[in-house]
């Protein structure tokens, strides 16, 4: 049994419209490998910030980073229609609707991305989503992650002076940025997926690097996956979290000097992660951590190597919307075939 499977007791075989509080907590640490912009959509200005306390036992008034949630579901959401828009898995609802888009109301209320990150229609009906998530915070207060940077608008000579008129243009701005290298730690919750599903979920949290505003020149982030719990309620909160890290880390090191090192945020995480578990009130929790956690990032990389079995795999998942008993199951049994396929193969 693969890695990817060994779980599946824990995930459901097919998708239910009944809640079974069937929960799959992914621990990630989001690294700025550029300079990135985070704040309110349209807003101009500062970087998103709060006020929090910096750890659980430091209870100092800090002001932290922060990335929303959209900000950070969307693009994840995003990375997966590709996927599904290159495997001719968007649908259109009927013969007069176009296909499934975003911000159009015309969700085709069946494909992958619909039935995992949900839709609404006007006048119609609706799927919440099961893919939970929340505000992620710098670890590092913003003023310490962050800065400014001076900028000007150039004429097409490479000059500020308009070719023209001559005269000097006044296009010159102050841009707040987030620096290379700044760790925000999240929480991704997923509520009653099926094995396919999480693994698609895996893939786009993986394969998305470009988040924040003016991304296609900055707001570059590696997503690692430090841990996943198992559980039947939410666990703690991403704040919360970030706390428990600060704390530890700030035990470690009284100065906690900018950039912090990857190991360290990991064995803090690890750590934090267990002492929390301790107050989350559910049944038979399964913590995995740093080991099984890069296992599963492997098994994920071999699953998305052979494209003709993640096609497979894509449709396998969809059968699993299916109202009929048969091919529900069946599509279960080739979803675990084939990321055991993949593994072995890896």
């Amino acid at each position: 049994m693969s890695i990817l499977t060994q779980y599946q007791d824990r995930l459901l075989t097919a998708y239910t419209t009944f809640p079974l509080g069937r929960y799959v907590s992914l621990i990630l640490v989001r690294k700025t490998e550029s300079e990135a912009l985070f704040r309110t959509e349209g807003a101009e200005g500062d970087l998103s910030k709060d006020f929090v306390r910096a750890g659980v036992q430091n209870d100092a008034i800090i002001q932290r980073v922060v990335i929303t949630k959209r900000k950070q579901t969307a693009v994840e959401r995003r990375t997966g229609r590709e996927l599904l828009r290159d495997n001719g898995r968007l649908y259109a609802k009927d013969e007069k609707s176009g296909t499934c888009a975003l911000n159009r109301n015309n969700a085709c209320e069946r494909c992958i991305d619909c039935m995992v990150y949900g839709y609404a229609v006007g006048g119609g009906g609706a799927q919440k989503s099961r893919v939970i998530t929340d505000d992620a915070f710098s670890i590092l207060p913003s003023g310490v992650v962050s800065d400014t940077r001076q900028g000007n608008a150039l004429y097409d000579t490479g000059t500020m002076r308009d070719p023209e008129t001559r005269q000097p243009s006044q296009a010159i701005f102050t841009v707040p940025y987030v620096k290379p290298e700044t760790h925000f730690l999240e929480i991704e919750t997923l509520k009653d997926v099926t094995l396919g599903e999480w693994v698609y979920i895996l893939g786009n949290v993986l394969r998305s690097t470009r988040y924040g505003a003016v991304s296609s020149r900055q707001g570059r982030i590696k997503n690692r996956l430090a841990g996943v719990v198992f559980s039947n309620c939410e666990i703690f909160s991403n704040l919360e979290l970030t706390q428990a890290v600060y704390d530890r880390l700030k035990v470690a090191d009284p100065d906690l000097n900018f950039p912090l090192r990857d190991t360290d945020v990991l064995e803090a995480m690890a750590d934090a992660t267990a002492a929390l578990m301790q107050n989350v009130v559910t049944a038979d929790p399964l913590v995995l951590g740093p080991d099984q956690t890069a296992a599963i990032h492997r098994a994920v990389v071999g699953v998305y190597r052979d494209p003709a079995r993640l096609t497979a795999l894509l449709e396998a998942i969809e059968k699993g919307y299916s109202t009929d008993e048969a091919t529900r199951r069946s599509g279960h049994g080739e979803v675990v075939q084939l990321l055991e396929a993949a593994v072995r193969e890896a």
